[in-house]
């Protein structure tokens, strides 16, 4: 499970229940702060296997949530399923808005051998919307789109990213330029604006789409 989608559950969960971060770590003998500095520092990076537990049974909930390990029988290993959490934001593909709520509203089940043949690792993935139209017809607005966090700008290449650029977070397509290190970012839609031969220094690239979801009807 991604380390921040166990810290956000948490959080949610602790809301929830109209606890505070003090009492919660004082549940697990710890000192007041404990709980505060790891949702909100990540520090530490990962709960305590009884700290862990010791949560699972006060929420009620399953351990995998708080980032426990997944435990799956050897006869439906093939078939296991792993949740990718769908974060609360939508990446802009039009005219460009800027939301930083990236709290989780739950998440989406994919088979494990099928997300292997993606090439990458499900720890690493996220699902967003499309807000816009500037990509379409290849993305519409309110598509869900899969990002690959852990494929970056150290790895970038053509394709269609998700994007910081001026503040904003964006879907938009990659091409690379003929200067080494260079790359224009496009839109699909030509009745919206690209930015050619742009400085990758401008660009935080967020990850890769690998994956479309559309709702019909």
């Amino acid at each position: 499970m991604d380390d921040l989608f166990a810290r956000q559950t948490l959080d949610r969960l602790i809301a929830k229940r109209r606890d505070n971060y003090g009492a919660v770590s004082r549940l697990l003998g710890r000192n007041p702060a404990y709980i505060q500095q790891y949702i909100k520092r990540g520090t530490p990076r990962k709960l305590d296997e009884q700290d862990r537990r010791t949560l699972a049974r006060y929420f009620g909930v399953e351990e995998t949530l708080l980032g426990g390990p997944e435990v799956v029988p050897a006869r439906a290993a093939r078939g296991a399923m792993h949740p990718v959490p769908r974060l609360a934001l939508g990446a802009s593909a039009g005219a460009g808005s800027l939301d930083d709520d990236e709290r989780t509203a739950g998440a989406v089940g994919f088979d494990r051998g099928w997300l292997r043949t993606l090439g990458v690792k499900p720890d690493m993935l996220s699902i967003i919307s499309v807000d816009g139209e500037s990509m379409a017809p290849t993305l519409g607005h309110d598509d869900d789109i899969m990002v690959d966090r852990g494929d970056d700008g150290t790895r970038l290449r053509d394709g269609i990213y998700v994007l910081r650029l001026d503040g904003t977070l964006m879907v938009k397509r990659i091409a690379m330029g003929p200067r080494s290190g260079r790359f224009s970012i496009l839109s699909d839609n030509a009745l919206y604006p690209g930015w050619p031969d742009i400085d990758p220094a401008l660009v935080e690239i967020v990850g890769r789409v690998v994956w479309t979801g559309r709702r019909l009807g």
